[in-house]
């Protein structure tokens, strides 16, 4: 605000009225002519009493009102001689104010008028000033809405009366009188505009008048105030503005040049301030930004005419080079004005644009127009001098002002689409004028896309966001394409100058421009083919300057962005851009481009340049900004900063991605390929290549491999077949790759397992060479061996081919990599298939192969685990046998000896075929069983002679033969105990100096050892020998990791324990019948069963303890994990032989695998989540866990069987059951005494089998969800996710499969744990497994469908509610920590997560269920609730099937849910609880609600909580109207009504139960029943406390407003509760007090309810009801502080009256200002000192002053007319003159209680006036809380009453809206407080 008034005194502290000593103010003190003596005189106040006093009585219509005021006139004519008093002068006042009621025809308003003409001239001119506050009040509004009849009685009234008194009194009401008369100056053609524009001038005159005026009768204090209260009006009064744009069209002095000083010594100070007229500093004095708030309120108006009239003023009396906007006018409010008149081209009205223009560009010469100048022309000024003067005129005055507007908008804050929106509409609509919008738009437009950026993290939803999107989109798109590049290029640019590097800066400038590409049409022809170019080859120099420096991270983060930019932008731009590039394919060195070489530095400068002089660049010719010219630059540094990576020295750097991501894009965009020197970047290419070949090649990172990979796939598309096939050097680049390629084929890192295969195949479409992956990989599995220089195989090579192998026949392996950047296959390349895969793979498939020769080597027990498990062996078959195909036959000639056979050369084919016979021999020996037939018939096929071939390959033959005839048992013991010493014996073999050689001895005896078992007709003389030392030795082959000496003795085990079982066993596969497939796990027929029974009848005695001790050390032994598939195999084998004692193993191996499995998991998870690649723990960790996984599966199949063994045989002798139900009877298991003791052994092994099935499920819940934990998997490298997918979806697999066998086994038992899990994660949020795995899981096991899960469920229930009442066999064993609580949150979550075509398979176990729980629903009282949710779950779900429209169905669940309803309130009442329940809200802090500890464990199963989720969707589960209103009544009668009527309402009242009522009221069936019990709850009086406010606001009142829309009637009910005051029937004596009391609490209490009622409504709601209201209202403000009720419900009084301004029009108000005006004036009066309480309590005061407070802040234009009267609502509130009194209510209180004090300081409460978000109430609840009633005056209302007229001031000085909420709440907390009721 401006301080130029010097000679005003601001209104700093209201001590400075000078009073000593409180002094009533005699304009406030009604004297009374009733209290003279002189009897006419009484009997002239009695005649004028008598005659209001019909105004209360007779007035019954509109008629009725004219005999009133006759009868009044002429009580008033009576009056005595010499008396100008007028007795009861308030109450006169008020009635004749009724009177000019806007209801009330034109005949009764000028009788009206009449009277107060009378009373006029009867008191006088003095007498008129001293009582004007009671008199004008009514007549202010009138001219509004008078009729032609009235106005010009109206008119004449304040010509004669009002305009003629004393300025002293007009000063104070002036603004009052001015929104009284500027109605008369909205028509100009209207007969009363003269006349009331002559009133206006008269005041005006009168205003400026006095003692102190100068020669023209004025003064510049009085004129100055009279526009600074037309301004005010024109702020405040949107109904004014219209007059006042009027009277400031005719009397607005021109605001435009100063005059200038003729004193020359004036004129030549520095300090020297051109003169302003004395009209011009009337209205800038002493407040200029009250002149330019009232422009930008009427600008702002959403009439068009008055922002037409406005802007008309603006160009004419207020240009922008005037010296007041430029002297006077501080920036703020320039700029303030400057926006307000651009908010106008929003409307795009072409007539206020050309006036916006206008003031803008400055008046046009008429000397120098010209027409059809140019635009361009105009611009520079050459050709058009007018239209250059324009333009320097809008550049000098108004550009940065404008341009500061619009920034403003920008940078507001508010969340409003609308208002965000604003300023690129305005934009947008200032380019129509070009000499604007040039020079506007280039200075917003990058500030405009940094507010819709921001706006797009802050706005509250997307839909917000759209909306101002869409118009941001409208304005990019009408913007020059140069210029947005420009400027988007230079903030880039700017931001990465090494000079003024700044993180955020950059960062900001990146996103933005990623921003841009995402969200704003970018395919403009001449943005993608000129500018973006050249923004792509900026942005890569600067890349190539940054990357020179490389200083530091924060430097190659910036290149990272801004190269991930370029590439965005390549995606933009189309081919065309660039041109046809033609030209013979040469190098770049060679090309003419390098004359174009330009230099970084320089070639940015130009194209700064270029764009600054509007593209015409003076240092670069027309070649060199040609797009030719451009792509072949952006090629050569693109391409530079590629090979600078490559030469890095760290295998590939790190924007070496990047860089061939461009360069591919690049590529598919121009024709430039041609230019590259193939020399120079394969000479890179090889120099980085060569660290993959290093020693410590695996620190390489697998992305380096991958990218040179696709480096060299882009420069194979993009060149010629020539220049790329010729070139020597790209052998041994493809032979490094692969060699970086091989360690990531280790199965010991699966993470990049799948991707390193891909690369693979991609490097052979590269070469020529079609052996070259062959020749590299073989290279890489052999080694030489140092001490005979042979070729040999390691285990580790053998794995990584092993891994090739699979995954190139698999369909992980057999695509290229999928993403954004995959190179079109060329011409010149091969398509790899699977055929091709097979071929080029065959030579190291033989070599793996040639391994089985030997099996005492680890890479024999590799190989043939691996083609055990490989799911592949078909096709190796297959590639066999196309190798025997193509040799010749063995010629079994006697001829042929081995002189011929060294003579033909064609003897070295039977070779070829003896060793590939031999091989194919080790492949089936090796693989399984059911691998035979298939090669049987493949020979079978080609007429091959097998039984020849068979004799022919195995020299052993003859040797057998021999052996079976001689006499086996002669030598049995002997050659037994040679291999017994071998084993056992250490210095056997002393020659043997390493432990390979000690162990291929060991293990030839073992095999010999084998042969003498199987092939021996009888153990007897060894068999005591031989179990002890072979433990031994396999024990200590275990501890020594010796893995083919461990195989030799598990089969040496195997074979011994077969033998003596029986020695008609012929093979190991007979007995295993289980152990892998899947498929048979689950299927056990009754023979199997049979079989299984006699077996372990015939089983010897169990093994001894040695052999399992030896069997956990291998299972939990990492050494042993590479023969693992072997021990499970063992393990299997085994356990018959343990069937006495197989619960007492049970839980030791189940433990030790779940340990193994689960650390083994841990390991891998933890691998997948590092960055770099890392080894696990194991070598095959996938393989081991589904080993492990198998092992586990067939120990808990084996145990489950001997368990269900052992419980038929205990049923077997029990007595014959009777034929039970679903759930059996009562009686079951009434003859369960007898054996007790074998069903307790039973029960035991039950249990241990149980907890082991527990474990076993947990491990395989956790391993399932590893890939179903989207948050986990998005952590994960990208580029890696083939190998996690396929990782995970193998174990996921296999786990799913072993909890489908163990659900078919124990479905019941597995449910339980899975629900314990479930249980845990909704309880616990420490756990990592997401609750929604559980039911996902469940969904997907083919064991688990729901008509499965549904009665395992409800089995589970009855085991803990009523376990009497299942069969032994459908009881839970109880072992999960589970509650049958719990289980039926289950049971609704798993019912839920179903679909609803599931309900016809469940339908019947449920109905039977639910029917059982019915007939006895005492045990089950804890669950009625959540079972209650179940049933009304599946009448919603039925509800969407066509199973449901079954009418029987309908009506049977509608029948049960009733029962059910009824059981379950009569099982467990909530009246049994609500008594002595505690409170169940608790509130935190901040404010907010909190459940209570009980509340938030109960919750689920609160019968409210149930029903309020029901209770939305009753209709759908009860179709019937009936049942619908019986299920209503139930839940009225059992909840409702027990819950409102407890003694702790409203405490026990929780959200839960409103929401249910809420429900209640969307029922029609059960509107009786709601509606009467809200009306039972509004009436309850204890509804009224604070407890209640903290649902008030979102549930109590949305009921009530429900209520009140279906009787409309309430309103008046209410009103009519409200009774009369009287004194009659209160008598002295002991109950006249409390009868008062009784009857102050009953009328405060319907007030309130009055109030509540006006608040839940929507507005206007009770318009009709505000008569009766207003009656009422006044009837009570008679009372008394002896009356019954007394004064003291005045204070609910102001919260209706609260209520009423709040929620009603003011147009519907006009009733009711007289009367709040009266009221507040006496209720204010009564806190002057010295004045009695009786009647205005403090606490009555304190509320006045809230209903004050609230009008001041609305503000509504009919109380604007009667503001005066209380606060001073003029430029005196800030500015007051010296020796000026003030005359408005508050302000004199203020005065009189600081001097009564002492002091004007007192304790202030916060202002809250001028708010972000709208201005607040200063006395709020938060405000008073606390502070005692005696101290309210001192320590509350003193300050309050002091700041009310400077904070209205300067609220609407601000020109911010108010904060309604913050009103709304204020008056809601006022109204639910018992503290202030009596």
């Amino acid at each position: 605000m401006s301080i130029e008034a010097s000679h005003l005194q601001r209104a700093g502290s209201p001590a400075l009225s000078g009073r000593s000593s409180p002094v009533n103010p005699r304009s406030r003190a009604e004297e009374d002519g009733s209290s003279k003596a002189d009897k006419a005189t009484r009997r002239y106040a009695a005649g004028i009493d008598r005659a209001l006093s019909l105004f209360d009585t007779a007035l019954q219509e509109w008629a009725d009102y004219l005999p009133f005021l006759g009868r009044l006139l002429k009580a008033l004519q009576l009056h005595p001689p010499g008396t100008s008093d007028i007795p009861h002068k308030g109450l006169v006042a008020q009635r004749l104010s009724q009177c000019l009621n806007p209801a009330l025809p034109a005949g009764v308003h000028q009788e009206a008028l009449k009277v107060y003409t009378y009373i006029f001239s009867l008191i006088g001119k003095d007498g008129l000033g001293r009582d004007l506050p009671f008199y004008l009040p009514g007549l202010s509004p009138v001219l509004a809405y008078a009729s032609l009849l009235v106005k010009p009685s109206l008119l004449s009234l304040f010509d004669t009366f009002i305009a003629a008194l004393d300025p002293v009194d007009l000063r104070p009401a002036l603004k009052g009188i001015l929104l009284s008369l500027l109605p008369g100056l909205e028509d100009e053609s209207g007969e009363e505009f003269e006349r009331t524009h002559e009133i206006l001038q008269r005041l005006r005159t009168t205003i400026a008048g006095g003692p102190h005026g100068n020669e023209d009768g004025q003064n510049a204090s009085g004129d100055h105030f009279f526009w600074q209260c037309l301004f005010l009006v024109a702020i405040t009064s949107t109904s004014r503005r219209q007059g006042v744009l009027a009277y400031l069209q005719r009397h607005l002095p021109r605001l435009g040049k100063a005059t200038t000083s003729s004193n020359p010594v004036d004129e030549g100070r520095a300090d020297h301030r051109p003169q302003l007229s004395s009209g011009i500093e009337a209205v800038t004095s002493p407040e200029p930004g009250l002149l330019i708030r009232c422009f930008a309120a009427g600008l702002s108006d959403d009439q068009l005419l008055v922002q037409r009239g406005y802007l008309d003023l603006l160009v004419t009396h207020l240009p922008l080079d005037s010296e007041v906007l430029h002297g006077k006018v501080p920036p703020v409010d320039h700029v303030r004005l400057v926006t307000a008149a651009v908010s106008v081209v929003a409307r795009r009205e072409m007539s206020l644009n050309r006036r916006l223009w206008t003031w803008f560009l400055g008046p046009d010469e008429p000397s120098t127009e010209k027409k059809g100048a140019s635009a361009a022309s105009s611009l520079g000024g050459e050709r058009d001098p007018t239209r250059g003067q324009r333009v320097k005129y809008f550049r000098l005055y108004s550009l940065n002002l404008l341009v500061q507007g619009i920034l403003n908008m920008l940078g507001n804050d508010t969340a409003a689409p609308a208002e965000k929106a604003r300023p690129f509409r305005i934009s947008l609509a200032l380019m129509d004028q070009w000499e604007i919008g040039g020079f506007v738009v280039p200075k917003i437009f990058l500030p405009a896309l940094k507010s819709i950026w921001r706006y797009q993290r802050v706005t509250p939803t997307s839909e917000a966001f759209e909306e101002v999107l869409r118009s941001a989109i409208v304005f990019f798109d009408g913007v020059e394409s140069g210029l947005i590049w420009d400027e988007i290029s230079n903030k880039l640019l700017q931001a990465t100058e090494m000079q003024i590097l700044d993180s955020e800066e950059y960062q900001q400038s990146l996103e933005l421009a990623l921003f841009v590409i995402k969200h704003f049409n970018l395919q403009e022809e001449e943005m993608v083919t000129r500018h973006l170019p050249l923004l792509v080859l900026s942005l890569l120099l600067k890349s190539k300057i940054v990357i020179g420096s490389q200083k530091g991270r924060f430097e190659e983060r910036l290149v990272d962005q801004m190269l991930d930019l370029v590439g965005k932008l390549l995606d933009i731009i189309p081919r065309r851009a660039f041109g046809s590039q033609k030209s013979k394919p040469t190098s770049l060195g060679t090309d003419t481009t390098q004359n174009l070489d330009l230099d970084n530095t320089s070639f940015l400068t130009d194209m700064r340049t270029y764009y600054a002089e509007g593209r015409e660049n003076p240092r670069l010719d027309a070649s060199q900004l040609d797009n030719t010219v451009v792509a072949r630059l952006i090629t050569q540094n693109i391409l530079q900063v590629v090979t600078h990576e490559l030469y890095s020295g760290r295998g590939a750097g790190r924007f070496f991605e990047a860089g061939i991501v461009i360069l591919d894009k690049l590529f598919r965009k121009t024709s430039v390929a041609h230019l590259i020197d193939v020399t120079e970047i394969l000479s890179s290419v090889q120099h980085a290549s060569q660290v993959l070949t290093s020693e410590n090649n695996f620190v390489v990172q697998f992305k380096d491999v991958t990218n040179m990979v696709f480096l060299l796939e882009t420069l194979h598309v993009a060149l010629s077949s020539t220049l790329w096939l010729q070139d020597h050097r790209l052998r041994p680049i493809l032979s490094n790759i692969l060699a970086g390629l091989w360690p990531h084929l280790s199965p010991a890192s699966p993470k990049s397992n799948v991707e390193a295969v891909r690369c693979v195949w991609r490097v052979q479409s590269l070469s020529i060479d079609s052996k070259l992956v062959e020749s590299c990989i073989v290279a890489f599995m052999v080694e030489k061996n140092q001490d005979n220089e042979e070729d040999i195989l390691d285990v580790e090579s053998a794995r990584r081919f092993a891994i090739l192998w699979s995954q190139s026949n698999s369909g992980f392996g057999s695509h290229a990599r999928r993403s954004s950047v995959v190179p079109v296959t060329p011409m010149t390349a091969p398509t790899i298939s699977k055929a091709n895969n097979e071929h080029i793979l065959a030579r190291p498939l033989l070599l793996m192969l040639d391994a089985l020769e030997d099996r005492q080597t680890a890479i024999f027990t590799f190989i043939s685990g691996w083609l055990q498990s490989s799911v592949n062996v078909q096709i190796i078959l297959a590639s066999l046998q196309q190798k025997l195909q193509a040799a010749w036959l063995i010629r079994d000639e006697p001829s042929i000896t081995a002189q011929t056979i060294a003579a033909d050369d064609d003897l070295v084919d039977l070779d070829e075929y003896i060793y590939y016979l031999r091989t194919l021999g080790n492949l089936v020996e090796h693989t399984p069983s059911e691998l035979w037939p298939s090669l049987l018939d493949q020979i079978n096929d080609n007429d091959v002679d097998l039984g020849t071939m068979t004799k022919s390959s195995r020299p052993g033959s003859s040797l057998i033969e021999r052996t079976r005839q001689s006499n086996a048992a002669t030598n049995q013991v002997s050659l037994t105990k040679i291999c017994l010493k071998v084993l056992l014996g250490k210095d056997i073999g002393q020659g043997i100096s390493r432990m390979a050689n000690l162990s291929r001895l060991k293990q030839t005896s073992v095999s010999l050892l084998q042969e003498i078992i199987l092939r021996s007709s009888s153990l007897d003389d060894i068999e005591g020998e031989v179990e002890s030392p072979i433990i031994a030795t396999l024990s200590a082959a275990i501890k020594e990791a010796d893995h083919p000496l461990q195989v030799s003795l598990m089969g040496l085990v195997s074979a011994w324990f077969r033998r003596r079982l029986t020695d008609k066993r012929q093979t190991m596969g007979t007995t295993h019948r289980r152990v892998l497939s899947s498929d048979q796990g689950s299927q056990r027929t009754s023979s199997v069963e049979r079989s299984n029974k006699e077996e372990s009848r015939e089983l010897p005695a169990s093994p001894p303890p040695s052999l399992l001790e030896c069997v956990l050390e291998a299972l939990g032994s990492g050494g042993s994990q590479p023969v693992l598939h072997h021990w499970i195999h063992f393990l299997d084998f085994c356990l018959p032989y343990y069937n006495s004692v197989i619960f007492q193993i049970l839980m030791p191996l189940v433990e030790r695998f779940a340990k193994t499995v689960g650390l083994l998991f841990d390991d891998l998870r933890s691998s997948f989540l590092q960055k770099h690649i890392q080894n696990t723990s194991a070598l095959a960790p996938i393989n081991t866990m589904i080993e492990l996984l198998n092992g586990t599966e067939q120990l808990l199949i084996h145990a489950h069987n001997r368990l269900m063994e052992d419980e038929s045989t205990q049923n077997s002798t029990k007595t014959p059951e009777q034929v039970q139900g679903f759930f059996g009877n009562m009686v079951s298991g009434v003859f369960a005494s007898e054996g007790h003791k074998s069903r307790s052994t039973t029960a035991n092994n039950r249990l241990t089998v149980v907890l082991c099935f527990k474990d076993t499920v947990k491990l395989c819940l956790r391993i399932w969800s590893w890939g179903a934990d989207s948050s986990e998997s998005s952590s994960h490298n990208p580029v890696l996710s083939g190998s996690f997918n396929h990782a995970s979806l193998r174990l996921r697999n296999r786990a799913r499969r072993v909890l489908e066998h163990m659900f078919a086994a124990e479905s019941l038992e597995c449910l339980e744990t899975l629900v314990e899990a479930w249980y845990g994660t909704k309880k616990s949020k420490e756990t990592d497994l997401p609750p929604a795995v559980v039911l996902n899981l469940l969904h997907v096991l083919d064991g688990s469908r729901p008509r499965n899960t549904i009665p395992a469920i409800f089995n589970a229930l009855y085991s803990r509610t009523n376990p009497n009442a299942l069969d032994p066999d459908r009881k839970s064993t109880l072992a999960s920590e589970l509650l049958d609580t719990d289980l039926a949150r289950f049971l609704v979550e798993y019912t839920r997560s179903l679909e609803d075509d599931a309900m016809d398979e469940i339908w019947g176990d449920c109905m039977a269920f639910l029917k059982d729980v019915l007939s006895n629903p005492l045990p089950h009282r804890q669950t009625l609730p959540k079972l209650l949710e179940f049933t009304a779950l599946l009448g919603t779900k039925i509800d969407n099937t066509n199973f449901g429209e079954n009418r029987k169905r309908r009506r049977e669940l509608s029948d049960l849910f009733l029962r059910q309803l009824t059981a379950t309130f009569t099982i467990k009442p909530l009246s049994f609880n609500i008594e002595s329940s505690p409170a169940r809200n608790q509130k935190l802090p901040d404010g907010s609600l909190q459940p209570s500890r009980m509340q938030s464990e109960l919750a689920d199963d609160d019968i409210v909580t149930v029903l309020a989720a029901i209770f939305p969707n009753i209709s759908k589960i009860l179709v019937d109207s009936d049942r619908i209103t019986a299920a209503s009544s139930t839940v009225s009668a059992q909840v409702i009504v027990p819950t409102l009527r407890s003694k702790s309402f409203p405490q026990n009242v929780t959200l839960k139960f409103l929401d249910l009522l809420l429900s209640l009221t969307q029922v029609h069936e059960a509107s009786k029943t709601w509606r009467k019990d809200i009306a039972d709850a509004f009436m309850d009086p204890r509804l009224f406390c604070r407890h209640s406010h903290e649902l008030v606001d979102s549930r109590w009142l949305p009921l009530i407003r429900q209520w009140i829309v279906l009787d409309k009637d309430r309103m008046d009910d209410f009103v009519s509760r409200l009774p009369s005051p009287t004194s009659a029937g209160i008598m002295f004596g002991v109950g006249a007090s409390s009868a008062r009391l009784e009857a102050d609490r009953k009328a405060q209490l319907n007030l309130r309810r009055v109030a509540t009622l006006l608040l839940a409504a929507s507005s206007d709601s009770f318009v009709e009801n505000i008569r009766t209201i207003q009656e009422k209202i006044a009837d009570l403000l008679t009372a008394t502080a002896a009356s019954s009720p007394s004064s003291a419900i005045r204070a609910e009084i102001y919260m209706v009256l609260r209520a009423l301004v709040l929620m009603v029009l003011p147009v519907h108000l006009a009733l009711l200002w007289p009367l709040i005006t009266k009221e507040l004036q006496e209720a204010i009066s009564s806190l002057f000192p010295g004045r009695g309480r009786d009647k205005y309590n403090m606490h009555c005061a304190v509320h006045a002053c809230k209903l004050l407070d609230v009008l001041v802040l609305i503000a509504p234009e009919d109380f604007q007319m009667r503001q005066w009267l209380f606060i001073t609502d003029t430029i005196d509130a800030v500015y007051r003159p010296q020796g000026l009194e003030p005359r408005a209510l508050v302000d004199e209180l203020a005065e009189d209680l600081d001097a009564s004090a002492g002091t004007s300081q007192s304790a202030t409460i916060p202002a809250h006036g001028v708010q972000i978000g709208g201005r607040k109430p200063l006395l709020t609840a938060e405000v008073l809380e606390g502070i005692p009633n005696e101290e309210l005056l001192n320590r509350v209302l003193r300050p309050f009453l002091r700041q009310l007229s400077i904070n209205a001031f300067e609220g609407t000085y601000s020109m911010t809206g108010f904060d309604w909420q913050a009103s709304y709440e204020d008056l809601l907390l006022d109204l639910f407080d018992e503290r202030s009721l009596v």
